[in-house]
């Protein structure tokens, strides 16, 4: 008898992708055999537009991972249990940082739920040196001139400090 290859789908705008991110699609590699990074293009949840463009989030993804085996990136713009459908998943996987995630997400998870009672929601706790790491958080810092190195990928930080960066005086 073979075992099926287990597939998870991990969501997201990845606007842009941070070093939390990929701790979290990390370790869900190490839980599944294959983990799609699923790159929404478009979110009604969040005001206004993304500051990357889909094609560089996709690519910004593409380089933090790259070190991966078993990951792979692609767009979607339809539920995220009908894309977990297409591909093959059998869950969807979402880190959780604070008690504010957990709120979000137990919701988002109960009307997925009722989409598609076969597909399940796994959660991952943000390990503790990201606990407190957001994109929108990244976006701020770079856009006063804080600190980003080890938030996100060296290619992001200096993508981040060309978008929205001011010089940093000491």
């Amino acid at each position: 008898m073979s075992e099926r290859h287990r597939i998870a789908v991990c969501p997201g705008s990845y606007d842009p992708i941070t070093n939390g991110h990929v701790d979290v699609i990390t370790r869900a590699r190490g839980l599944f055999d294959e983990v799609v990074v699923a790159v929404v293009a478009h979110s009604l949840r969040k005001a206004g537009t993304t500051l990357f463009e889909l094609p560089e989030r996709l690519e910004f993804i593409t380089a933090a991972t790259g070190h991966l085996d078993g990951v792979r990136v692609e767009p979607f713009d339809t539920l995220v249990v009908e894309f977990a459908r297409r591909v093959g998943a059998s869950a969807i996987i979402k880190g959780l940082r604070a008690i504010s995630d957990f709120e979000y997400e137990f919701e988002m998870n109960q009307l997925n739920r009722r989409q598609a009672p076969e597909i399940e929601s796994v959660y991952i706790m943000a390990s503790p040196e990201f606990s407190f790491v957001s994109s929108s958080g990244v976006k701020e810092l770079a856009t006063f001139g804080g600190r980003i190195e080890g938030l996100v990928h060296p290619d992001i930080a200096r993508r981040l400090q060309e978008e929205l960066g001011r010089t940093r005086k000491s």
